[in-house]
Protein backbone atom coordinates (compact mmCIF):
# COMPACT_ATOMS: atom_id res chain seq x y z
CA UNK A 1 0.00 0.00 0.00
CA UNK A 2 1.11 3.48 -0.76
CA UNK A 3 2.23 5.33 -4.14
CA UNK A 4 5.37 3.63 -3.20
CA UNK A 5 6.22 0.30 -2.41
CA UNK A 6 7.71 -1.16 0.37
CA UNK A 7 12.13 -1.57 -0.41
CA UNK A 8 11.74 -4.41 1.85
CA UNK A 9 9.07 -7.10 1.55
CA UNK A 10 7.96 -10.06 3.37
CA UNK A 11 10.20 -13.23 2.22
CA UNK A 12 10.00 -16.47 4.12
CA UNK A 13 6.98 -18.44 5.88
CA UNK A 14 8.03 -19.69 9.48
CA UNK A 15 5.49 -22.20 9.84
CA UNK A 16 7.39 -25.66 10.43
CA UNK A 17 5.88 -28.48 8.76
CA UNK A 18 3.30 -30.37 10.66
CA UNK A 19 4.06 -33.53 10.75
CA UNK A 20 8.03 -33.59 10.69
CA UNK A 21 7.74 -31.34 14.19
CA UNK A 22 4.74 -32.10 16.14
CA UNK A 23 5.58 -33.97 19.13
CA UNK A 24 3.51 -36.90 18.27
CA UNK A 25 1.75 -39.09 20.91
CA UNK A 26 1.89 -42.94 20.71
CA UNK A 27 -0.43 -43.96 18.23
CA UNK A 28 -1.69 -47.42 18.43
CA UNK A 29 -0.60 -49.79 15.78
CA UNK A 30 -2.70 -52.85 14.54
CA UNK A 31 -1.43 -55.12 16.68
CA UNK A 32 -1.43 -53.07 19.83
CA UNK A 33 1.91 -51.93 19.60
CA UNK A 34 2.35 -48.31 20.28
CA UNK A 35 3.90 -46.45 17.51
CA UNK A 36 7.27 -44.96 19.21
CA UNK A 37 8.09 -48.59 19.91
CA UNK A 38 6.78 -50.43 16.38
CA UNK A 39 9.26 -51.29 14.16
CA UNK A 40 11.22 -48.83 12.22
CA UNK A 41 9.12 -49.56 9.14
CA UNK A 42 6.30 -50.52 10.87
CA UNK A 43 6.33 -47.08 12.66
CA UNK A 44 7.03 -45.17 9.04
CA UNK A 45 4.27 -46.31 7.59
CA UNK A 46 2.02 -44.99 10.56
CA UNK A 47 2.82 -41.66 10.54
CA UNK A 48 2.60 -41.70 6.59
CA UNK A 49 -0.57 -42.39 6.77
CA UNK A 50 -1.41 -40.13 9.92
CA UNK A 51 -1.94 -36.89 8.79
CA UNK A 52 -3.13 -34.87 11.80
CA UNK A 53 -4.42 -31.85 9.88
CA UNK A 54 -5.76 -31.63 6.29
CA UNK A 55 -3.67 -30.10 3.66
CA UNK A 56 -5.12 -28.30 1.12
CA UNK A 57 -4.53 -27.70 -3.08
CA UNK A 58 -3.28 -24.17 -3.29
CA UNK A 59 -5.48 -22.51 -6.16
CA UNK A 60 -6.47 -19.13 -4.47
CA UNK A 61 -2.87 -17.71 -3.92
CA UNK A 62 -2.06 -18.09 -7.78
CA UNK A 63 -5.28 -16.62 -8.94
CA UNK A 64 -4.75 -14.00 -6.87
CA UNK A 65 -1.41 -13.61 -8.41
CA UNK A 66 -2.89 -13.72 -11.75
CA UNK A 67 -5.42 -11.13 -10.89
CA UNK A 68 -3.11 -8.72 -9.58
CA UNK A 69 -0.86 -8.69 -12.54
CA UNK A 70 -3.83 -8.66 -15.02
CA UNK A 71 -5.61 -5.40 -12.93
CA UNK A 72 -1.49 -3.91 -13.83
CA UNK A 73 -1.93 -4.74 -17.49
CA UNK A 74 -5.12 -3.00 -18.17
CA UNK A 75 -4.36 -0.20 -16.28
CA UNK A 76 -0.95 0.44 -18.01
CA UNK A 77 -3.65 0.09 -21.48
CA UNK A 78 -6.12 2.75 -20.39
CA UNK A 79 -3.38 4.82 -19.02
CA UNK A 80 -2.01 4.89 -22.57
CA UNK A 81 1.37 7.35 -22.17
CA UNK A 82 1.81 7.84 -25.61
CA UNK A 83 -1.27 9.81 -25.90
CA UNK A 84 -1.75 11.49 -23.01
CA UNK A 85 2.07 13.00 -22.16
CA UNK A 86 4.64 14.48 -23.99
CA UNK A 87 7.66 12.11 -23.15
CA UNK A 88 7.46 8.05 -21.75
CA UNK A 89 9.84 5.09 -20.92
CA UNK A 90 10.12 2.23 -23.01
CA UNK A 91 8.34 3.80 -26.01
CA UNK A 92 8.55 0.30 -28.25
CA UNK A 93 5.39 -0.63 -25.73
CA UNK A 94 3.28 1.51 -27.73
CA UNK A 95 0.18 2.14 -25.61
CA UNK A 96 1.65 0.11 -22.31
CA UNK A 97 4.43 2.44 -22.08
CA UNK A 98 5.41 4.16 -18.78
CA UNK A 99 5.37 7.66 -17.47
CA UNK A 100 8.95 9.54 -17.02
CA UNK A 101 10.48 8.31 -14.34
CA UNK A 102 10.43 11.88 -12.33
CA UNK A 103 6.68 11.39 -12.37
CA UNK A 104 6.50 7.58 -11.56
CA UNK A 105 10.30 6.09 -10.58
CA UNK A 106 8.50 2.36 -9.96
CA UNK A 107 7.92 2.15 -14.41
CA UNK A 108 4.06 2.13 -14.02
CA UNK A 109 0.59 4.86 -14.73
CA UNK A 110 0.38 8.28 -13.63
CA UNK A 111 -2.12 8.98 -10.53
CA UNK A 112 -4.69 10.24 -12.28
CA UNK A 113 -4.92 6.84 -14.25
CA UNK A 114 -4.72 5.08 -10.88
CA UNK A 115 -7.47 7.13 -9.33
CA UNK A 116 -10.00 6.23 -12.32
CA UNK A 117 -8.99 2.56 -11.44
CA UNK A 118 -9.76 3.09 -8.00
CA UNK A 119 -6.91 4.03 -5.92
CA UNK A 120 -7.51 4.91 -2.56
CA UNK A 121 -8.37 8.82 -2.31
CA UNK A 122 -9.68 9.98 0.81
CA UNK A 123 -11.77 12.72 -0.01
CA UNK A 124 -13.87 10.81 -2.35
CA UNK A 125 -14.17 7.94 0.49
CA UNK A 126 -15.41 10.71 2.66
CA UNK A 127 -17.43 13.33 0.40
CA UNK A 128 -18.66 11.16 -2.47
CA UNK A 129 -19.07 8.12 0.08
CA UNK A 130 -16.54 5.30 -2.58
CA UNK A 131 -16.20 3.09 -0.11
CA UNK A 132 -15.23 0.85 -2.07
CA UNK A 133 -11.93 2.14 -3.01
CA UNK A 134 -10.72 0.67 0.47
CA UNK A 135 -11.26 -2.71 -1.12
CA UNK A 136 -10.42 -1.80 -4.82
CA UNK A 137 -6.89 -0.43 -4.01
CA UNK A 138 -5.24 -3.05 -2.93
CA UNK A 139 -5.71 -4.70 -6.43
CA UNK A 140 -4.01 -1.92 -7.97
CA UNK A 141 0.01 -1.46 -8.00
CA UNK A 142 1.94 1.78 -9.10
CA UNK A 143 4.75 0.30 -11.33
CA UNK A 144 6.68 -2.60 -12.36
CA UNK A 145 8.97 -3.20 -9.21
CA UNK A 146 5.80 -2.74 -6.81
CA UNK A 147 3.79 -5.44 -8.02
CA UNK A 148 6.37 -7.58 -9.05
CA UNK A 149 7.56 -7.52 -5.22
CA UNK A 150 4.11 -7.90 -3.59
CA UNK A 151 2.87 -10.82 -5.78
CA UNK A 152 6.53 -12.50 -4.80
CA UNK A 153 5.61 -12.04 -1.30
CA UNK A 154 2.67 -13.38 -1.61
CA UNK A 155 3.86 -16.23 -3.72
CA UNK A 156 5.76 -17.04 -0.46
CA UNK A 157 3.70 -16.10 2.06
CA UNK A 158 0.20 -17.00 0.89
CA UNK A 159 0.84 -20.28 -0.97
CA UNK A 160 1.86 -22.13 2.33
CA UNK A 161 -0.87 -20.53 4.46
CA UNK A 162 -3.65 -21.55 2.15
CA UNK A 163 -2.06 -25.54 1.91
CA UNK A 164 -2.52 -25.83 5.78
CA UNK A 165 -5.77 -23.36 6.54
CA UNK A 166 -7.92 -23.52 3.13
CA UNK A 167 -8.32 -20.79 0.82
CA UNK A 168 -12.00 -19.59 2.83
CA UNK A 169 -10.03 -18.21 5.61
CA UNK A 170 -6.75 -17.17 4.18
CA UNK A 171 -8.85 -15.31 1.36
CA UNK A 172 -10.58 -13.33 4.10
CA UNK A 173 -7.87 -12.64 5.92
CA UNK A 174 -6.13 -11.36 2.99
CA UNK A 175 -8.87 -9.13 1.88
CA UNK A 176 -10.21 -8.28 5.74
CA UNK A 177 -5.97 -7.31 6.16
CA UNK A 178 -6.34 -4.76 3.12
CA UNK A 179 -9.52 -3.49 4.23
CA UNK A 180 -7.83 -2.43 7.40
CA UNK A 181 -4.82 -1.74 6.63
CA UNK A 182 -6.88 1.13 4.36
CA UNK A 183 -8.71 2.06 6.57
CA UNK A 184 -6.05 3.16 8.96
CA UNK A 185 -4.02 4.59 6.25
CA UNK A 186 -6.85 6.83 5.09
CA UNK A 187 -7.15 8.10 8.75
CA UNK A 188 -3.47 9.26 8.96
CA UNK A 189 -2.40 10.24 5.42
CA UNK A 190 -5.43 12.02 3.76
CA UNK A 191 -3.20 14.35 0.46
CA UNK A 192 -1.88 11.82 -1.85
CA UNK A 193 -3.20 8.78 -3.11
CA UNK A 194 -2.37 5.08 -2.37
CA UNK A 195 -2.17 2.08 -3.85
CA UNK A 196 -0.33 -1.72 -3.51
CA UNK A 197 -1.34 -5.48 -1.37
CA UNK A 198 1.19 -4.40 1.39
CA UNK A 199 -1.41 -4.08 3.71
CA UNK A 200 -2.80 -7.62 2.96
CA UNK A 201 0.66 -8.90 2.70
CA UNK A 202 1.32 -7.89 6.18
CA UNK A 203 -1.91 -9.10 7.42
CA UNK A 204 -1.02 -12.99 6.10
CA UNK A 205 2.12 -11.68 8.42
CA UNK A 206 0.13 -10.79 11.41
CA UNK A 207 -1.72 -13.90 11.06
CA UNK A 208 1.16 -16.15 10.87
CA UNK A 209 2.22 -15.01 14.33
CA UNK A 210 -1.28 -15.00 15.94
CA UNK A 211 -1.55 -18.64 14.35
CA UNK A 212 1.84 -19.56 16.08
CA UNK A 213 0.71 -17.66 19.34
CA UNK A 214 -2.78 -19.94 19.41
CA UNK A 215 -1.38 -23.07 18.12
CA UNK A 216 1.79 -22.99 20.77
CA UNK A 217 0.99 -26.27 22.20
CA UNK A 218 1.79 -28.45 18.46
CA UNK A 219 4.80 -26.79 17.86
CA UNK A 220 8.57 -28.49 18.74
CA UNK A 221 11.10 -25.51 18.34
CA UNK A 222 8.42 -22.61 19.60
CA UNK A 223 10.70 -20.07 20.47
CA UNK A 224 13.17 -20.32 17.86
CA UNK A 225 9.59 -20.27 15.15
CA UNK A 226 8.58 -16.83 17.33
CA UNK A 227 12.05 -15.37 17.48
CA UNK A 228 12.47 -15.38 13.72
CA UNK A 229 8.94 -14.35 12.69
CA UNK A 230 9.57 -11.22 15.33
CA UNK A 231 12.49 -10.23 13.67
CA UNK A 232 11.07 -10.38 10.07
CA UNK A 233 7.81 -8.49 11.51
CA UNK A 234 10.56 -5.48 13.21
CA UNK A 235 12.22 -4.85 10.00
CA UNK A 236 9.62 -5.01 7.39
CA UNK A 237 7.60 -2.62 9.29
CA UNK A 238 11.27 -0.55 9.86
CA UNK A 239 11.35 0.15 6.38
CA UNK A 240 7.85 1.55 6.58
CA UNK A 241 9.55 4.72 8.29
CA UNK A 242 11.20 5.45 5.11
CA UNK A 243 9.42 8.27 2.84
CA UNK A 244 6.97 7.77 -0.22
CA UNK A 245 6.27 4.41 2.09
CA UNK A 246 2.38 4.01 3.51
CA UNK A 247 3.70 2.58 7.08
CA UNK A 248 0.37 3.04 8.24
CA UNK A 249 -1.15 0.82 5.63
CA UNK A 250 1.61 -1.78 6.83
CA UNK A 251 0.49 -1.56 10.20
CA UNK A 252 -3.51 -1.44 9.97
CA UNK A 253 -3.19 -4.46 7.56
CA UNK A 254 -0.92 -6.35 10.36
CA UNK A 255 -2.72 -5.51 13.62
CA UNK A 256 -6.02 -6.53 11.26
CA UNK A 257 -4.20 -9.71 10.40
CA UNK A 258 -2.84 -10.47 13.75
CA UNK A 259 -6.14 -10.24 15.28
CA UNK A 260 -8.12 -12.42 12.40
CA UNK A 261 -5.36 -15.19 12.93
CA UNK A 262 -6.73 -15.91 16.80
CA UNK A 263 -10.20 -16.17 14.64
CA UNK A 264 -9.52 -17.97 11.49
CA UNK A 265 -6.58 -20.25 12.31
CA UNK A 266 -7.29 -21.59 15.71
CA UNK A 267 -6.66 -25.53 15.31
CA UNK A 268 -7.85 -28.44 17.61
CA UNK A 269 -5.71 -29.57 20.08
CA UNK A 270 -3.28 -32.42 18.90
CA UNK A 271 -4.19 -34.69 21.18
CA UNK A 272 -7.81 -34.54 20.25
CA UNK A 273 -7.36 -34.86 16.80
CA UNK A 274 -5.20 -38.13 17.74
CA UNK A 275 -8.42 -39.67 19.60
CA UNK A 276 -10.20 -39.10 16.47
CA UNK A 277 -7.99 -40.76 14.29
CA UNK A 278 -6.86 -43.61 16.59
CA UNK A 279 -8.02 -47.09 15.53
CA UNK A 280 -11.30 -48.79 16.80
CA UNK A 281 -11.24 -50.62 20.18
CA UNK A 282 -8.36 -48.00 21.23
CA UNK A 283 -9.26 -46.51 24.73
CA UNK A 284 -7.64 -43.21 25.30
CA UNK A 285 -6.33 -42.67 28.82
CA UNK A 286 -8.30 -39.16 29.36
CA UNK A 287 -10.88 -37.18 26.94
CA UNK A 288 -9.27 -34.41 25.43
CA UNK A 289 -11.05 -31.19 24.94
CA UNK A 290 -10.75 -29.72 21.08
CA UNK A 291 -9.07 -26.48 22.19
CA UNK A 292 -7.72 -25.36 25.74
CA UNK A 293 -9.70 -22.10 27.26
CA UNK A 294 -6.77 -19.37 26.41
CA UNK A 295 -7.47 -20.43 22.99
CA UNK A 296 -11.20 -19.60 23.54
CA UNK A 297 -10.64 -16.44 24.95
CA UNK A 298 -8.08 -14.95 22.45
CA UNK A 299 -11.11 -15.69 19.83
CA UNK A 300 -13.15 -13.78 21.56
CA UNK A 301 -11.29 -11.14 22.80
CA UNK A 302 -10.01 -10.71 18.89
CA UNK A 303 -13.95 -10.52 17.91
CA UNK A 304 -14.50 -8.62 19.90
CA UNK A 305 -11.65 -6.16 19.25
CA UNK A 306 -11.43 -6.42 15.06
CA UNK A 307 -15.36 -5.17 15.14
CA UNK A 308 -15.06 -1.87 17.82
CA UNK A 309 -11.93 -1.06 15.97
CA UNK A 310 -13.41 -1.57 12.39
CA UNK A 311 -16.82 0.56 13.89
CA UNK A 312 -14.76 3.30 15.66
CA UNK A 313 -12.57 3.88 12.40
CA UNK A 314 -15.17 3.85 9.70
CA UNK A 315 -17.32 5.84 11.92
CA UNK A 316 -14.27 8.24 11.94
CA UNK A 317 -13.01 7.92 8.75
CA UNK A 318 -16.72 8.70 6.87
CA UNK A 319 -17.26 11.99 9.71
CA UNK A 320 -13.46 13.13 7.32
CA UNK A 321 -11.52 13.05 11.57
CA UNK A 322 -8.15 13.07 10.47
CA UNK A 323 -6.19 11.07 12.94
CA UNK A 324 -3.09 12.99 12.86
CA UNK A 325 -5.42 15.41 14.87
CA UNK A 326 -6.11 12.99 17.36
CA UNK A 327 -2.35 11.96 17.92
CA UNK A 328 0.21 14.33 16.92
CA UNK A 329 3.21 12.03 17.30
CA UNK A 330 1.78 9.40 15.05
CA UNK A 331 2.93 10.69 11.84
CA UNK A 332 6.29 9.21 13.09
CA UNK A 333 5.27 5.59 12.52
CA UNK A 334 5.23 6.19 8.75
CA UNK A 335 8.03 8.54 8.64
CA UNK A 336 11.11 9.70 10.41
CA UNK A 337 12.48 13.05 9.02
CA UNK A 338 16.37 12.86 8.97
CA UNK A 339 19.21 15.04 6.99
CA UNK A 340 19.26 13.02 4.43
CA UNK A 341 14.83 13.16 3.26
CA UNK A 342 11.62 15.29 4.44
CA UNK A 343 8.26 13.98 5.70
CA UNK A 344 6.53 17.00 4.60
CA UNK A 345 5.02 16.72 1.09
CA UNK A 346 5.39 19.24 -0.95
CA UNK A 347 2.16 21.07 -2.15
CA UNK A 348 2.59 22.81 -5.57
CA UNK A 349 0.52 25.46 -7.29
CA UNK A 350 -0.33 26.45 -10.88
CA UNK A 351 -1.77 29.31 -12.50
CA UNK A 352 -3.52 28.13 -15.60
CA UNK A 353 -5.22 29.71 -18.55
CA UNK A 354 -7.18 28.36 -21.30
CA UNK A 355 -7.47 29.47 -25.16
CA UNK A 356 -9.37 27.17 -26.98
CA UNK A 357 -8.51 23.67 -26.29
CA UNK A 358 -5.20 24.45 -25.15
CA UNK A 359 -4.08 24.70 -21.43
CA UNK A 360 -1.30 26.96 -20.31
CA UNK A 361 0.47 26.17 -16.82
CA UNK A 362 3.04 27.68 -14.87
CA UNK A 363 4.51 26.36 -11.90
CA UNK A 364 4.35 29.51 -8.99
CA UNK A 365 7.04 27.68 -7.15
CA UNK A 366 9.89 27.54 -10.28
CA UNK A 367 8.24 29.62 -12.66
CA UNK A 368 8.34 27.07 -15.38
CA UNK A 369 5.39 26.88 -17.50
CA UNK A 370 4.06 24.74 -20.62
CA UNK A 371 1.07 24.29 -22.68
CA UNK A 372 -0.82 20.92 -23.03
CA UNK A 373 -3.90 19.62 -25.46
CA UNK A 374 -7.06 20.64 -22.52
CA UNK A 375 -7.61 17.35 -20.57
CA UNK A 376 -11.04 15.80 -20.36
CA UNK A 377 -10.71 15.39 -16.79
CA UNK A 378 -9.72 18.98 -15.48
CA UNK A 379 -9.33 17.94 -12.12
CA UNK A 380 -7.17 15.11 -11.88
CA UNK A 381 -5.20 15.54 -15.15
CA UNK A 382 -4.57 19.42 -14.37
CA UNK A 383 -3.22 18.64 -11.00
CA UNK A 384 -1.07 15.85 -12.25
CA UNK A 385 0.28 18.26 -14.99
CA UNK A 386 1.18 20.94 -12.56
CA UNK A 387 2.85 18.10 -10.37
CA UNK A 388 4.94 17.29 -13.27
CA UNK A 389 5.63 20.69 -14.26
CA UNK A 390 6.68 21.76 -10.64
CA UNK A 391 8.91 18.99 -10.32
Amino acid sequence: MGSDPPSSNIEIKIHPRRQDNVVHPAVPSPMGIPAASAPPRQQQHLFSEFRPFKRWFPWMVPTFVVANIAMFLITMFINNCPKNSVSCVADFLGRFSFQPLKENPLLGPSSSTLEKMGALEVSKVVHRHQVWRLISCIWLHAGVFHVLANMLSLVFIGIRLEQEFGFVRIGLLYVVSGFGGSMLSSLFIQSSISVGASGALFGLLGGMLSELITNWTIYANKFAALLTLILIIIVNLAVGILPHVDNFAHIGGFVSGFLLGFVFLIRPQFGWVSQRNASPGHIAPSVKPKHKMYQYVLWVMSLILLTVGFTVGMVMLLRGVSGNDQCSWCHYLSCVPTSKWSCKSQQVYCESTTIGNQLNLTCLSNGRSNIYLLPDDNTSQVQQLCSQLCN
